[in-house]
């Protein structure tokens, strides 16, 4: 089971952007499809983007496409949501997740970092 730790979370404005980073232990870390998902209080977790192990295919949820842009860097073991154009819908608990790629589980799993948008 991969390590995961997210930061890079915090409070900002509407309009503004953060980017949340997710760091992983182990160099097989490579050959795991990540995704990230948010839960906000009193809500179910929803799934926000995915990549690849390869980096190559890459998958956005409808309520943040053209706003978050997901990538990873397989030799620093980190995966990466860069989050633009914020809006206060966009306030929830981040994580990142990840999966080996014939698993269809995500089961490894951060902690979770904190994003707030102010109105």
């Amino acid at each position: 089971q991969v390590q995961l730790v997210e930061s890079g979370g915090g409070l900002v404005q509407a309009g503004g952007s953060l980017r949340l980073s997710c760091a992983a232990s182990g160099p097989t870390f490579s050959r795991y499809n990540v995704g990230w998902f948010r839960q906000a209080p009193g809500e179910e977790r929803e799934f926000v983007a995915a990549i690849s192990w390869s980096g190559g295919s890459t998958y956005d949820a409808d309520s943040v496409k053209g706003r978050f842009t997901i990538s990873r860097d397989n030799a620093k073991n980190t995966v990466y949501l860069q989050m633009n154009s914020l809006k206060p819908e966009d306030t929830a608990v981040y994580y990142c997740a990840a999966r080996r790629a014939a698993s269809p589980k995500y089961d490894s799993w951060g902690q979770g970092t904190q994003v707030t948008v102010s109105s």
